[in-house]
């Protein structure tokens, strides 16, 4: 079993994560305040002490606990440590990500030392953003100096505040803590006029930046207690294993490491992801650092480890983590050779054997470049100069490339003599057909159980980026390529709208009739494209439509007629799967 320590955004992310699975799993919070869409998961509310919280771990069989509660929670992560210990449960850790700390900002590695350097500069008008658990730590200063705290309009909270003796009217009760934003901060400022804030280093999700840049535009002093360590005690035992994760795929990979069986599926890392580990641990090699392991950042900021399989003199190779998606790539080499070039500070992308080279325009890669895609080059390019300001030469190159690229569509793109370095999101979802359209159903599920009556649907990140763009708020489902199954369940489940998002790419499948739009299903047919360009009235639409290579293309060849009339096709044949209630598509472009 599976227990949650949350109350926080990133408790959020881990019940949506583990809700994908269909099994139970526990949440457990400090106080019932936070509301959390639960359907398999089971609530629990109040704090337990290391021994009341071993005596859970022993009674329900808890294998691994994952602490996604603030990072200033240090009793409950010493607390969750000893529960593992004497339990033998695993810990994975779901941390915040976190600014880099910059010179404008007074850091603090404590309270003592934030009320002395609040002392040294002279501050005498304070506004502290750190909680009403911080009154008590903070009491040489506002004993001395007017200061204001900012706590959670709760009656425990003013109950503390009175038993240190801190005077009421200095007190801003707000309803929630997201209310921490630019603007709110802002407010207060404008309205108190203190010389300077004092704030926690909370992270991205805890409004640490909308705080620090409130306090900036105000020219007001921005003082940060550090986060404390974690784990809270080291060196940690020996029989706790702890993963580091800070994002929900990260979550989930550590997930499916310690307990295999709780998803049905395995997801994976695709070729770009694991191609920047390799070129991060190549770098490294020349630094004199020879990793077993290295952590790549994905393009929505989380991190992963990735194993290497060799590193050394410029060179690492690292193993194609693969999902349980079919996916010709899987269990292949990539390698990376890297080496510096004099003068400069440019990075050049070589071809090496197995990775393809783009021959027709349309990809978004000049020709002659070798086939690696634009989010991962990015990727590559913000991992090496994290490390160096060196004009390097990279070179990636495939082990069987070449046999492996005979079994995709590369050659009918213009990409020749081996395999693309592709990825969007870095990570691959398993899309498995049974196995994946029951999580289709399961994420509809809990839509539907926790109130919605409408629904987004799209096929991957950039789709619902979209939609959110278009609709804030939207609960937005993944289907992959399976339209048709997402749509039939949403009309089982009594959705009064639905709102599909979808790519030129399947858009003109979906046009055809094809419902489940898997490449290895079905290709672009230009023949058909021609009859909805002739249909929409599109002058000399034969030859327009003759030397395309990719569905993309079409944004710049066709006039809105022909997308009107190509969406309107989409339209009737999402009618078979959806045949009630409103139901609005969004063509998207990759932009």
């Amino acid at each position: 079993m599976i227990v949650v320590f949350g109350g926080t955004t990133e408790g959020r992310k881990a019940v949506e994560v583990l809700e994908v699975a269909g099994k139970p799993f526990y949440y457990s919070t400090f106080s019932d305040g936070q509301e959390v869409e639960l359907v398999h998961g089971i609530r629990l509310s109040g704090g337990m002490d290391s021994h009341a919280m071993l005596a859970f771990f022993r009674e329900h069989d808890i294998r691994v606990a994952i602490d996604a509660a603030h990072p200033f929670a240090e009793d409950l992560h010493t607390n969750l440590l000893y529960a593992a210990r004497h339990a033998g449960a695993a810990i994975i850790r779901y941390d915040r990500l976190y600014p880099p700390h910059t010179a404008d900002c007074t850091w603090c590695c404590d309270y003592d030392n934030a009320v002395r350097q609040l002392e040294t500069q002279g501050v005498e008008r304070l506004l502290a953003l750190t909680g009403v658990q911080t009154i008590g730590h903070l009491r040489a200063f506002w004993q001395k100096h007017e200061c204001w705290f900012r706590i959670l309009n709760r009656h425990f909270s003013r109950l503390i505040a009175t038993r240190n003796c801190f005077p009421e009217d200095h007190l801003i009760a707000v309803e929630s803590e997201d209310l921490t934003g630019e603007n709110e901060t802002a407010t207060l400022i404008q309205h108190l006029q203190p010389q300077a804030i004092l704030t926690k280093e909370s992270g991205l999700s805890g409004g640490f930046t909308e705080k620090v840049e409130a306090a900036k535009k105000a020219g007001v002093q921005v003082f940060v207690i550090e986060r404390p360590a974690y784990p809270p005690h080291t060196p940690v035992p020996q029989n706790v294993h702890i993963e580091m994760v800070n994002g929900p795929h990260g979550l989930r990979r550590a997930v499916e490491y310690l307990l295999p069986d709780f998803f049905p599926l395995k997801s994976g890392l695709t070729t770009g992801t694991c191609a920047t580990a390799a070129v991060k641990a190549a770098v490294l090699s020349l630094q004199g650092e020879e990793e077993e392991a290295v952590w790549v950042q994905l393009p929505g900021g989380e991190s992963v480890l990735v194993d290497i399989e060799r590193a050394g003199r410029g060179e690492a190779t690292v193993i194609k983590d693969f999902s349980d998606d079919p996916d010709v790539t899987r269990g292949c080499r990539i390698t990376a050779t890297v080496k510096a070039r004099p003068g400069g500070s440019s990075i050049r992308f070589l071809q090496g054997e197995g990775v393809g080279r783009v021959t027709l325009p349309g990809l978004g890669i000049p020709v002659g470049e070798p086939a690696i895609n634009p989010v991962p080059r990015q990727m590559m390019t913000d991992a090496v100069r994290a490390l160096t300001d060196a004009a390097l030469d990279i070179t990636l190159s495939v082990e069987n490339g070449r046999e492996l690229a005979k079994r995709t569509f590369n050659e009918r793109v213009g990409v020749v003599d081996g395999i693309s370095i592709i990825g969007t999101s870095g990570i691959v979802r398993p899309l498995s057909n049974d196995a994946f359209i029951q999580s289709i159903d399961r994420e509809l599920e809990v839509a539907r159980a926790i109130g919605c009556e409408a629904v987004g649907l799209a096929s991957g990140k950039q789709g619902e980026q979209a939609l959110l763009a278009q609709e804030p708020g939207l609960r937005v489902v993944h289907y992959g390529n399976f339209i048709g199954a997402a749509l039939y369940r949403a009309h089982q489940l009594g959705f009064h709208r639905v709102v599909l998002g979808i790519m030129i790419g399947k858009a003109v499948k979906l046009a055809e009739g094809h419902l489940d739009t898997h490449s290895h299903k079905v290709t672009m047919n230009k023949r058909f494209l021609t009859e909805v360009a002739t249909a929409a009235a599109v002058p000399d639409a034969a030859s327009k439509i003759e030397h395309i290579t990719l569905a993309r293309e079409l944004w710049d060849l066709m006039p809105p007629a022909f997308f009107t009339h190509l969406r309107d096709l989409c339209l009737r044949h999402c009618r078979q799967a959806f045949p009630d209630g409103e139901l609005i598509i969004h063509l998207i472009r990759n932009e």
